[in-house]
């Protein structure tokens, strides 16, 4: 009878080296999201929002006015939620797909109005920028007569998140003003006050205000607000017996003005913006954009008149800008 071949020993070798599977490691691998997982619902302004048409107050109007449409079905509800597969259109028109997320630093000059559209038919800053940035909001406002930082963003939810009181950023401005305060008007400003509004009055929350220097008739001031009322600043400095000649808004939160000429603009880097934002915000920001938005110190039309060390200005840490609380509307 045959005998059966003899086994071959196993071979011998060094033993595979451990990839941090399931089986341990110091690293074990984070699972991979299935391509074809459903993305979560969402309201419908959020949609909106996130696709740069409109904040999402502004969107939960255009939806409460019919403007709105979901799968060829207009709506009336802002609390309807949509899935991704959802067709959305406003006016008629298919909203776009959201974008990732951007964010600039925009040095507006006197002259031109922080709205979509003027009923007096003024110069807007939208109006100035250049037509590759596509449709972008404001994060506040500053009046016509105002200049200075600007924050810019192509996504609603971003812009509303950085208006939020919770979020407490603070926004700090350089003031020049016809005549000198005193250490009452000061502390006046400090404390709060109220002012008159319309037929009652307004409570203007405490804000920062340091006396910088004194030059003949006029004095510069710096102005810490962590609300931002219509007109907070020209009014508590009326309420205290001072013109209000410039006002500059030099920072809002962390992000500087910096030497960023008048009607230039500056796009934050999206590492940049990542790490200022901290947990306040997730989303996908424009990694790798490259279409010339990156480039330092861009001029949009209507500049102004020339800053003094023009050039591309840095955004950075502003001393004192986090804390306290703010409020969106319109600035000072």
């Amino acid at each position: 009878m045959p005998q059966d071949p003899p086994k071959r020993p196993a071979r011998r070798g060094p033993p595979a080296p451990d990839r941090g599977g399931r089986d341990g490691g110091d690293r074990p691998r984070r699972p991979k999201p299935r391509a074809d997982a459903p993305a979560a619902p969402e309201r419908i302004a959020k949609r909106i929002a996130r696709a740069g048409l409109a904040s999402r107050r502004d969107a939960e109007a255009m939806i409460r006015e019919g403007r709105v449409a979901v799968n060829g079905a207009a709506i009336a509800d802002p609390a309807l939620n949509v899935e991704a597969t959802d067709s959305v259109a406003v006016d008629g028109a298919e909203l776009p797909p959201p974008a990732p997320t951007r964010l600039w630093l925009y040095h507006k000059p006197v002259g031109l109005v922080v709205t979509a559209r003027d009923e007096e038919g003024r110069e807007t800053v939208f109006d100035a920028l250049p037509a590759w940035m596509g449709r972008v909001l404001s994060v506040g406002r500053l009046d016509i007569t105002s200049e200075g930082l600007l924050l810019l963003t192509n996504d609603g939810e971003l812009k509303r998140v950085l208006e939020l009181p919770d979020t407490g950023w603070l926004r700090r401005y350089r003031v020049r003003v016809n005549g000198a305060p005193d250490a009452a008007a000061l502390d006046r400003l400090r404390e709060g006050m109220e002012v008159p509004d319309g037929d009652g009055t307004m409570v203007l929350a405490p804000m920062q205000a340091v006396l910088d220097r004194v030059q003949g008739a006029n004095a510069w001031l710096t102005v810490g607000l962590r609300e931002g009322r219509n007109r907070e600043v020209r009014r508590a400095m009326e309420a205290v017996g001072l013109q209000v000649a410039r006002l500059i808004r030099v920072s809002y939160g962390p992000f500087q003005l910096g030497h960023l000429g008048v009607g230039r603009f500056e796009e934050v880097k999206p590492r940049v913006l990542r790490d200022q934002l901290g947990g306040l915000w997730e989303g996908e920001l424009a990694e790798g954009v490259s279409d010339g938005a990156r480039s330092e110190g861009r001029e949009a039309r209507g500049g102004g008149r020339p800053e003094r060390g023009g050039g591309s200005g840095r955004p950075r840490p502003a001393a004192g800008g986090g804390g306290g609380g703010g409020r969106a509307g319109g600035d000072r």
